[in-house]
């Protein structure tokens, strides 16, 4: 489990073929400080496994789903990604319950440059729209983001935005972002749990109720 706050900006060094997946190194000094093999580690939002390190950088496995899932599938070497350790059980939930499960890729349609601040507006699938609201919570490549501002719920195009201050941009990759760039995006695990249960029927109580 993660809390979408970007400890460092590592770099891909490698991206080497491995059964139906890659094998992706990563460079990122303070991420492998305290890893060890079979740790959590995201990825831009991506949860990955440990299967070696070294002094400075670590290797793990993307399966095929990940890499059609997500925007690792175009990760190449000399890439910058956001990285994050899984959440120790003694700390701070800095932004909010992040899985590192990604529920799929958006597009930065527009960005809005002010004098500290950045607006990036972001597509959303028909599929995820639902699921982000305004003032919510989202993950956008692996960063912990409260939603500014929502599309209608009837409109053709659906999309979100985010306000970056200075510190985010500066400390992740977002900072990076220009129109058409892909993002990885993870949406609030509770909305998706509502979601599932108000797919299910309402059940029928039984005759004199449960005791």
């Amino acid at each position: 489990m993660f809390t979408g706050i970007i400890e460092e900006i590592g770099t891909v060094t490698a991206v080497a073929p491995s059964g139906d997946g890659v094998r992706l190194t990563v460079h990122a000094p303070t991420a492998v400080s305290d890893a060890g093999h079979g740790d959590s580690i995201a990825i831009s939002g991506v949860c990955l496994t440990v299967i070696d390190k070294g002094a400075d950088w670590f290797t793990a496995d993307v399966m095929r789903q990940t890499l059609a899932t997500a925007t690792t599938g175009g990760l190449t070497a000399g890439s910058t990604v956001n990285v994050e350790r899984a959440m120790s059980p003694h700390g701070r939930l800095g932004g909010h319950i992040v899985q590192g499960h990604i529920d799929g890729t958006g597009h930065i349609v527009e960005v809005r440059p002010g004098e500290q601040w950045r607006v990036l507006r972001i597509s959303l699938s028909a599929e995820l729209a639902p699921l982000v609201v305004d003032k919510g919570s989202i993950t956008v490549d692996g960063v912990s983001l409260t939603v500014s501002r929502v599309s209608a719920a009837d409109a053709a195009e659906q999309w979100f935005e985010i306000s970056l201050i200075p510190e985010t941009l500066a400390a992740t990759t977002l900072g990076l972002r220009q129109v058409g760039d892909p993002v990885n995006l993870e949406t609030d695990i509770l909305a998706r749990h509502v979601q599932r249960l108000l797919s299910f029927p309402a059940p029928t109580p039984t005759e004199g109720g449960s005791r």
